[in-house]
């Protein structure tokens, strides 16, 4: 079995692995000599299990050269006098100013100090240590370089930890913006990969989403997923996960905590509500440090907050839509009608906006409001609404009121679903030629919320039974809604749904009466 180690017992230590790598070090110096007298003082230099890469320069034009074309140069031991007086100086404001190097650690090394003076350097210009070449002996350039690269190396574990708390909290911002649960599941691997990659754009974790709702299965179900891993969609994790695991997932199941192993993550979360989450990844460095744990254990701590707060606005959305359907189903049934025809309408409706170009949100928004077109209908007495003959003109003016009715119902909530219904019940019996009611609104006066429901819903009455009338043969609705075109109905839309009649017959199918 895979040795492992649950987040909350991580070793404290935070130092990481040691490395061959050898720290860096610029001479940049005029003198031939003093490059090899340094080399020499330094050659048996071992500092935290790494020795130096000596890199020379022989002038200041030369220094910057190597600052822009070398990584990671850990000290910098400058000559101030070269080509000219200043040229060390020139180029400790170059690694700063212009490589914009802020890590690299800078020693002002000067065999004539009158030419820089020690304070005025210190104050002007970002350097770390100032040495006169007389009293920098062999066993005071030890003691220099150590300290530099002692401070070089916690500089790089600060930024390093800087960055790696930018890419969660980017992350989890990313994450916290996406209201939908399917991209909210893709964008988790995303940005998972992300906080991994450090910058690599190739890089790509060997990871999977896994889900469940406790009313609704007992298994967990893949349901995104990358790398080895992204034919496994919809497969069980039982199927997927490696069988060297299968005790492991077993355990973090039971502890509802993060697992980490030689080369993989396991966490597993179960909310209040009895939605639990798992996420799996493989391929990641076989040690990591204790920083990386923290972070990710971060980061899906913040994926379980992101989940539960999906979830809670799905449950509102849920419960707002449930609210909708139930308060049309009754107007529905008191006016003899089926609630499929909310059903058929609701769905025609989402898809002749997103034909139209609405983006994904403003056609959910027309699909979950568009039940409440004829809620008006409420204040209409039954002798008028269960009327199989035609209307007189008094009982059609009334029928008439249950526009406005609707609107002022709906108009003064402040939720998207109820005012968009406002919108839908006042403007579906407008016509585009500006001959319908309550307003007489004209072309694009009317609200295009308005203008797709009044196509649908006509579309639907015609197509269907009502009590005033048989159900007419499709050739006979298609005919009505292009003549209608221009008149009653958008040219746009009456283009569109003649287009894509198929698409919405087959929602008249699979909702039918």
């Amino acid at each position: 079995m895979d040795e492992f180690i649950f987040a909350d017992e991580a070793p404290e230590d935070n130092s990481q692995a040691e490395s061959l790598v050898p720290w860096k070090l610029l001479i940049v110096d005029d003198e031939m000599e003093v490059h090899s007298v340094t080399k020499l003082a330094l050659r048996d230099f071992v500092f935290q299990g790494r020795n130096i890469e000596f890199i020379s320069a022989y002038s200041g034009k030369q220094a910057k050269e190597k600052i822009d074309t070398v990584d990671d140069i850990a000290v910098i031991l400058l000559d101030v006098v070269m080509e000219t007086d200043d040229a060390g100086l020139q180029v400790a404001s170059y690694t700063r100013d212009v490589a914009q190097n802020k890590l690299v650690r800078i020693v002002l090394r000067t065999g004539q100090p009158g030419q820089a003076p020690e304070r005025d350097v210190i104050i002007n210009y970002d350097i770390n240590d100032y040495k006169s070449k007389t009293e920098l002996t062999s066993q005071r350039l030890f003691t220099t370089i150590i300290s530099a690269f002692r401070s070089y190396k916690d500089l790089v574990s600060i930024e390093y930890n800087r960055q790696g708390l930018e890419r969660v909290i980017d992350a989890s911002c990313n994450l916290f913006s996406i209201p939908a649960m399917s991209n909210f599941i893709d964008g988790l691997l995303t940005q998972l990969t992300a906080i991994f990659s450090r910058g690599d754009e190739a890089f790509i974790l060997n990871s999977f989403v896994a889900e469940h709702h406790g009313e609704q299965q007992d298994e967990l179900m893949v349901v995104a997923a990358q790398g080895e891993f992204k034919k496994s969609v919809g497969r069980s994790v039982a199927q997927v996960i490696p069988p060297s695991i299968h005790k492991l997932y077993s355990e973090v199941k039971h502890r509802n905590e993060m697992l980490f192993g030689q080369g993989y993550i396991v966490y597993y979360r179960q909310n209040p509500m009895q939605f639990s989450t798992l996420v799996f990844v493989s391929g990641i460095p076989d040690s990591i440090s204790a920083h990386d744990r923290h972070l990710i254990e971060l980061f899906l701590r913040n994926v379980q907050v992101a989940y539960d707060n999906i979830l809670l606005n799905l449950e509102i959305e849920s419960t707002q839509r449930e609210v909708v359907y139930r308060l049309g189903f009754a107007l529905e049934s008191r006016s003899k009608e089926t609630g499929n025809h909310l059903k058929r309408v609701a769905h025609c409706s989402q898809l002749l906006g997103q034909l139209y170009g609405m983006n994904e949100q403003e056609a959910q928004l027309l699909k979950l409001a568009s039940p409440l077109h004829d809620v008006g209908k409420i204040a209409i007495p039954d002798a008028i609404l269960n009327n199989p003959s035609k209307l007189t003109e008094e009982q059609f003016t009334v029928m008439r009121t249950h526009a406005q009715i609707g609107y002022d119902l709906l108009h003064d909530s402040t939720r998207p679903i109820l005012r968009a219904g406002a919108i839908i019940a006042l403007s579906h019996h407008e016509k585009w030629d500006g001959t319908g009611y309550p307003k007489g609104l004209l072309g694009t006066e009317i609200d295009i919320f308005g203008r797709i429901v009044s196509l649908v819903d006509v579309f639907d009455a015609l197509y269907n039974k009502r009590c005033y009338k048989p159900a007419f043969e499709l050739d006979v609705c298609l005919q009505f809604i292009s003549d209608a075109k221009g008149e009653a109905f958008e040219p746009r839309l009456v283009d569109l749904f003649i287009e894509n009649q198929q698409a919405f017959i087959k929602i008249m199918e699979d909702h039918a009466d």
